[in-house]
C-alpha cells in the first residue's frame, strides 16, 4: 500500500478539511482528493462522509486510522535505521507531551545526546494515549509522562517530582481572589484536575483553558493573570519580579515517570536515559538574579 495514501488520509483525518491537509502537505486540494479517492478504490470503502463544511470518518475509516498511524511510524522507524549516520549503531526514540518538554524534558534532551555520540536519538511530541500505544507496538522506546500506563507488557519509573506554582502578575492577588484573576487553567494531567476540582469548587470558569504550560505563560507575562506553572519554567520571572507566588495559595507537584517495554532490547540505552533525567537540573539562565 502507498505510503503517501496513508499520510494524505491521516492529515484528512487530523484536519478533517481537504484545503487544510493539502496546504500542510503542500499539495493541490485536487491532488489530496485524487489520493482519497485511490485509497478508498483500493480498500473498496468510503473513508469520509463529505458534506460541505463538515467531513467526518465513516466507521470504515476510524477502524482504518490507529492501523494508517502505526504503518507510518514503521516506516519513519524503519527509513531511519537503515540511514544511520556514520558512526552511529544504535537508535533510541524518546516522547514526551507538550507539557512534558515544557516543564521537564527540554532541561535533559542535550545531555541525553551528549552522553550518547554512538546513538541516534529521536525526540518527539506524542500524546499520552499515543505513546502508549507505540510502546505497545516497540516503534517507540521510551515515553516521559505525568500518568504512567497502567499496562502489563510496560515497565515504569518514578524519575522527577515537578513542583508547580500559584503564580499571578498582579500585585494584589490573594487565595481569596486567585481564581477572578484572569485564571488560566493548565492541564497538568489527571491527578491535578483531581487536587484542582477540590480546591476551586463552586469558583468561577477559568478566563483560559490550555492543554500546555508555555501558553500560560506566555498568556501571564502579556496579558495578565493567575495559574499554576511549574518552577521550572518560571523561576527566571519569579527572580525578575514579573511573576509573584501567591504564598498564601496551596501549591502542588507532579511525579513523572518514565515507561518503556519490559522486552526492550535497549536495556543499556534506556538505563542511561534514566539515570540523565533523574539528574535533571534547570539550567543557569533560568535561575539569574
Amino acid at each position: 500500500m502507498d505510503i503517501d495514501l496513508l499520510k494524505t488520509f491521516v492529515e484528512v483525518a487530523n484536519t478533517r478539511h481537504f484545503g487544510r491537509a493539502a496546504e500542510n502537505l503542500y499539495l493541490t486540494q485536487s491532488a489530496v482528493s485524487f489520493r482519497i479517492r485511490q485509497l478508498e478504490q483500493t480498500l473498496g470503502v468510503n473513508l469520509f462522509l463529505r458534506q460541505r463544511n463538515n467531513i467526518q470518518l465513516t466507521t470504515a475509516g476510524e477502524r482504518l486510522l490507529p492501523h494508517a498511524k502505526m504503518i507510518i511510524t514503521s516506516v519513519q522507524r524503519a527509513r531511519l535505521e537503515v540511514a544511520l549516520a556514520e558512526g552511529t549503531n544504535k537508535q533510541m526514540s524518546l516522547a514526551g507531551t507538550p507539557n512534558i518538554w515544557d516543564a521537564f524534558l527540554q532541561f535533559g534532551i542535550a545531555n541525553i545526546i551528549s552522553a550518547m555520540p554512538g546513538v541516534s536519538v529521536v525526540a518527539e511530541v506524542k500524546a499520552q494515549q499515543e505513546s502508549t500505544r507505540l510502546l505497545l507496538e516497540r516503534t517507540l522506546d521510551m515515553a516521559v509522562l505525568f500518568d504512567p500506563p497502567k499496562v502489563d507488557e510496560l515497565k515504569v519509573e518514578r524519575i522527577f517530582e515537578l513542583p508547580i506554582l500559584p503564580l499571578t502578575s498582579f500585585d494584589d492577588c490573594t487565595q481569596h481572589n486567585f481564581f477572578e484573576n484572569k485564571y488560566i487553567y493548565v492541564d497538568w494531567g489527571t491527578s491535578f484536575a483531581l487536587w484542582h476540582a477540590d480546591l476551586a469548587a463552586s469558583k468561577t470558569l477559568p478566563y483560559v483553558r490550555t492543554s500546555t504550560g508555555r501558553i500560560a505563560l506566555d498568556l501571564l507575562l502579556q496579558c495578565g493573570g493567575s495559574a499554576f506553572i511549574p518552577e521550572t519554567l518560571a523561576s527566571k520571572y519569579l527572580n525578575d519580579g514579573v511573576l509573584k507566588h501567591v504564598e498564601d495559595m496551596p501549591r502542588t507537584s507532579r511525579e513523572v515517570f518514565i515507561a518503556y517495554h519490559k522486552d526492550n532490547d535497549q536495556k543499556e540505552v534506556i538505563e542511561k536515559v534514566i539515570g540523565i533525567l533523574t539528574q535533571i537540573t534547570v539550567p543557569n539562565d533560568f535561575n539569574e538574579e
